[in-house]
């Protein structure tokens, strides 16, 4: 629920994105409004992940991509242990994707950072008080989404889901150690999971499979 600050009902917000500027930004574009109090922010989801329950904000306006992670990955978890704390995932890509991943983990709202300042206070309130942000539009993405089930490439059938994050993961460049920071499991564990791409592939090395990843799950930077 907002609290009551000198009179004045207040929203609580909290900003997580990994550009100070951004982050700069949307505080003053916020704080201009007597309706609406920033209580913290973050550049990391880790950060975000131990500050968040902490202050229990009425919203948390989520970046979509960060270095750690993902404003989703946030919202997955928060909402699994906060379902109070309302999430507004606030990014640069329109990816239907993206969008429908939004939507299962939670998410009350996915806006665009074109988004006007005017139209992003609009959406604060309307989630912080409890009602969803998607259009209909939207919703029939999801719902089609739905009806016709995750695409499976065809190249990539025989990987489980965990493999196939993996080996996104590899993609981005990230060693077997930085992979099992990134998704909790021990770096042997990530080793073997590596091990088991490679020979389900036909492959030899990272780097064919960071190749063969960007093609088949749209990675722009395959490792070298």
């Amino acid at each position: 629920m907002p609290r009551i600050v000198l009179g004045v009902e207040k929203i609580t917000v909290f900003i997580l994105d990994d550009h100070e500027i951004v982050r700069n930004g949307l505080r003053r574009t916020l704080e201009r409004h007597d309706d609406i109090e920033v209580v913290g922010e973050a550049g990391l989801v880790a950060e975000a992940l131990r500050r968040i329950p902490a202050l229990t904000p009425n919203v948390a306006i989520l970046d979509g991509r960060l270095p750690d992670g993902s404003g989703i990955d946030v919202c997955r978890e928060i909402r699994s242990q906060y379902p109070g704390v309302a999430c507004l995932i606030l990014t640069s890509f329109d990816d239907d994707d993206a969008l429908f991943s939004a939507i299962m983990a939670g998410a009350a709202g996915y806006v665009l950072k074109e988004i006007r300042g005017t139209d992003l206070v609009g959406a604060i309130r309307t989630v912080a008080s409890g009602q969803s942000l998607l259009s209909p539009s939207v919703t029939q993405r999801v719902l089609a989404r739905l009806r016709e089930g995750p695409k499976q490439d065809p190249v990539l059938a025989e990987l489980s889901p965990r493999e196939r994050e993996i080996l996104g993961l590899v993609a981005e460049g990230l060693t077997n150690r930085q992979i099992g920071t990134r998704i909790h499991l021990s770096e042997k564990t990530v080793k073997n999971y590596v091990s088991s791409i490679l020979d389900k592939l036909g492959l030899t090395s990272r780097t064919q499979a960071a190749v063969l990843a960007s093609k088949h799950l749209g990675q722009d930077h395959p490792a070298s």
